[in-house]
């Protein structure tokens, strides 16, 4: 049997390792088994597991069959869905000045000239 080492970033993994512990914290709260909710979510009690202690390994179909389990599947909606970062990279590009071919005049602006002036 091959264990598979994914790499992993720092930041990522220790979010990894708190999603999975609020996972096995909901299982309890719900008192369900590891072996309950493995046969459940159709998975082997060693991967479901891997999944709470948050390895890298676990799939995102795994994820999402947990979440339908404890009925979390809102907060799947939730993920990257304010993407701060994204949305301020959006508006600097919205108002950064023209490009220099702009500037360097090799793009002149659309005039509308009036009907009969040439």
């Amino acid at each position: 049997m091959s264990i598979r080492n994914v790499p992993c970033h720092p930041a990522a993994k220790q979010a990894l390792k708190e999603l999975g512990e609020r996972l096995r914290v909901a299982r309890r709260l719900r008192r369900i088994t590891q072996v309950a909710m493995a046969r459940r979510v159709g998975v082997s009690v060693p991967t479901l597991a891997k999944l709470e202690d948050g390895h890298a390994t676990s799939s995102m179909a795994t994820l999402g069959r947990v979440l339908v389990v404890l009925d979390l599947t809102a907060d799947l909606d939730k993920l990257a869905a304010d993407d701060k970062p994204g949305q301020e990279l959006l508006d600097t590009q919205l108002t950064s000045p023209l490009p220099h071919w702009c500037r360097l005049g090799k793009i002149t602006p659309l005039v509308r000239r009036k009907p009969g002036t040439g």
